[in-house]
């Protein structure tokens, strides 16, 4: 598994954690600021389509994951 699938996992994951935490119809409810960190985590998505930085990516790179190329 390359780094960008695994970046795309993550970051699915933690989309999915945070609405679930912040949705108040969702059974584990914790409070409406769960959803800054859907925001966190699209805005980052956002940014590292323009300028190929990606915190996430880097810190695979030093665990040895290869990426796509």
């Amino acid at each position: 598994m390359n780094a960008e699938r695994i970046v795309r996992i993550v970051a699915g994951f933690f989309v999915m954690l945070s609405l679930a935490l912040g949705a108040q119809a969702s059974p584990l409810f914790v409070s409406e600021y769960a959803l800054l960190f859907t925001a966190f985590v699209g805005l980052n998505l956002f940014q590292s389509g323009f300028t190929q930085i990606c915190p996430l990516n880097n810190i695979l790179a030093k665990f040895g994951v290869k990426g796509a190329c």
